[in-house]
C-alpha cells in the first residue's frame, strides 16, 4: 500500500498502474516482444525520444518496460560496444522521464544502470550522456556536489578524445551546460558564468548537419543560462538572457515548455505573479505536463493559485493543469 501511495504521489497524472508495472519491470526485466535486433530498438528509441519531446510522459511511460527489456536483451546477446551504447541511451531516456515526473528513486536505477551499460560500452560520448543523467539524479537527491564531480570527470574524459567527431563536440557542449547548472547550484557563480561563456563558444563551433537530429546548439545554450540565472538568484539576467531567445529556435515542445518554465520561476523568483502566471500558461501551450507532471513546477503554479487567484491568467491556468482546491477536512 506504502509503495502505491507513494508511486501515485509523484506520477501526478501518469497513472499509477503504469508506474507500478515500470517499477515492478526494474526489479524483473520482462522478457522482450520481439527478436534482439538492433535496429529495431534503435526505431524504439527514436520513436520514445519523439514521445518525450512531445511532452506524451503517459504513452512513454507505458512503453518503458518493453523498450528496456529489449535493449537489455540485445545488448546481452550482441555483446557489442553499439549494443551496450544503445541500451545506455535507453536507460538514459527512462532516467530524465522519471526524474521529471519526480519518481527519484526508480531514475536512481535506471541511471545507475546506463552508467554501468555505457562504461561497457567504450564510448566517451555514451559515457558523458549517462553522467550527465546520473548527475540529474544526483542533484534531486540533494548531491549537488557530487552531481558536480560526475559531470567534470565526463567533461574530462570528453577533452581527452580531441572532441574531433561532431558528437563528442556536441556532448561536449551540453556537458559544459550541466556543468554550468551544477555551480550555478552550488552557488560558484564565476565558475557558472565561465562555463556558460564556454558552452556559447562550443556551440558557435558545432557543425550543421543536415537530417541530423540537433542535440544541442546555440538556442539550447541560450535556454540553459536562463536557467543557470534563476539558480544563481538572478532572476534579471534569466529575464534578459530569455528574451534574446525566440521559442521557435528551440525544435520540440518539451525544450520550449521548459524555457517557459524557466521564465516562470524568474518571474516567480522576483515577486511577479501576473508574469509568472503568463509564463505558466505559455508553457502549458507547448506542453501541459511541463507544468502539470514536475513536482516542482506544479508546486509553483499551485501555490500561485492560491496565494494570488485574482492575478490576470490564473484562473485559465488552474483550469490547465486541473487544479482542485482540497476540501477542508
Amino acid at each position: 500500500m506504502h509503495r502505491r501511495t507513494l508511486l501515485s504521489a509523484v506520477g501526478l497524472a501518469i497513472p499509477m498502474q503504469l508506474l507500478i508495472k515500470l517499477d515492478d519491470a526494474l526489479a524483473v526485466l520482462p522478457a522482450a516482444s520481439s527478436p534482439p535486433d538492433l535496429s529495431r530498438v534503435t526505431a524504439r528509441l527514436a520513436q520514445a525520444r519523439d514521445r518525450y519531446d512531445m511532452g506524451d510522459l503517459t504513452r512513454l511511460i507505458a512503453d518503458l518496460p518493453d523498450l528496456l527489456g529489449a535493449a537489455h536483451e540485445a545488448a546481452d546477446y550482441h555483446a557489442r560496444p553499439d549494443a551496450y551504447a544503445l541500451a545506455a541511451s535507453c536507460y538514459d531516456l527512462a532516467t530524465v522521464a522519471l526524474n521529471k515526473i519526480g519518481s527519484h528513486q526508480a531514475s536512481r536505477i535506471t541511471a545507475d544502470r546506463a552508467t554501468m551499460l555505457a562504461r561497457l560500452s567504450g564510448s566517451p560520448v555514451s559515457e558523458a550522456a549517462s553522467a550527465r543523467c546520473l548527475g540529474i539524479v544526483l542533484r534531486h537527491e540533494g548531491r549537488a556536489t557530487v552531481a558536480d564531480q560526475v559531470v567534470l570527470r565526463a567533461i574530462a574524459l570528453l577533452e581527452s578524445t580531441g572532441l574531433a567527431r561532431p558528437s563528442e563536440a556536441a556532448t561536449y557542449t551540453q556537458m559544459l551546460c550541466a556543468g554550468a547548472y551544477n555551480a550555478a547550484r552550488l552557488g560558484d557563480r564565476d565558475r557558472a558564468l565561465a562555463m556558460s561563456k564556454e558552452a556559447r563558444e562550443a556551440a558557435a563551433r558545432l557543425p550543421t548537419l543536415p537530417g541530423q537530429r540537433v542535440a544541442i546548439s546555440s538556442a539550447h545554450v541560450t535556454g540553459y543560462e536562463v536557467s543557470v540565472h534563476w539558480r544563481l538568484g538572478d532572476a534579471g539576467a534569466a529575464l534578459d538572457a530569455g528574451r534574446s531567445l525566440h521559442p521557435s529556435q528551440l525544435p520540440t515542445p518539451e525544450r520550449r515548455g521548459r524555457l517557459h518554465t524557466d521564465l516562470a520561476r524568474a518571474w516567480w523568483q522576483w515577486g511577479k505573479p501576473e508574469q509568472t502566471a503568463l509564463a505558466l500558461l505559455a508553457a502549458c501551450r507547448e506542453s501541459v505536463p511541463e507544468v502539470r507532471d514536475r513536482p516542482a513546477i506544479r508546486s509553483m503554479a499551485v501555490q500561485l493559485i492560491e496565494r494570488h487567484s485574482k492575478a490576470s491568467g490564473v484562473r485559465e491556468l488552474a483550469t490547465a493543469i486541473g487544479y482542485r482546491r482540497a476540501s477542508p477536512i
